[in-house]
């Protein structure tokens, strides 16, 4: 078989592999996206989403199912990932409801409490993504935690934040203004 003759069924065959990759891997990046976009709407916002973290939960839930079925090849294992999964995250959405009752309410603020359950739920994903060895489920956990401290630092730094971003684009502009001149005389 001549180069020629390899060429035109490894295109389609590295594109099919590469749509496969992109499908199996679909389900974190939803799960990363959501968190992120979670993360951000509590830092621009300073308000808790408690409803929206107390739904991505079996969001979340499902993803480890479907990375420890690849795992789990006989209907026992299978029913048993189910199980352990729906007892885990049942277990996680009680903790959640229970930082939501009114008395832990008066003690915790509504920052505090949002902070609170997306450390429980990045909690809940890392160890999730261990029982059902997933890489992928562990790295969302981790994303998670660290949004926790990103978001108390954002909130306490905002206007330190916004006063680099301003003299960032000051210095750039006047940057780019010296540039603009410099090189229309050098033109000239």
């Amino acid at each position: 078989m001549t180069n020629a003759e390899s060429g035109p069924q490894a295109a389609p065959r590295d594109s099919s592999l590469r749509a496969s990759f992109w499908i199996r891997e679909l389900p974190y990046i939803l799960v990363f996206i959501l968190t992120i976009f979670g993360v951000a709407y509590t830092s621009y916002t300073k308000k808790p989403i408690l409803g929206y973290w107390e739904l991505l939960a079996p969001v979340i839930a499902l993803v480890c199912i479907g990375a420890g079925w690849r795992r789990a090849p006989e209907r026992s294992a299978r029913v048993h990932l189910i199980w352990t999964q729906a007892l885990h995250w049942g277990a996680f959405l009680l903790v959640m409801t229970l930082m939501l009752v009114s008395e832990v309410q008066r003690i915790l603020s509504a920052g505090a409490t949002g902070l609170a359950i997306l450390t429980l739920l990045a909690l809940g994903t890392f160890t999730a993504g261990v029982h059902v060895m997933s890489w992928q489920v562990c790295l969302l956990g981790l994303v998670m935690a660290l949004g926790v401290p990103a978001i108390a630092w954002v909130e306490q730094s905002a206007l330190i934040v916004m006063l680099i971003v301003l003299a960032v684009v000051g210095i750039g502009a006047v940057v780019w203004w010296h540039w603009r001149e410099n090189r229309q005389a050098s033109s000239d």
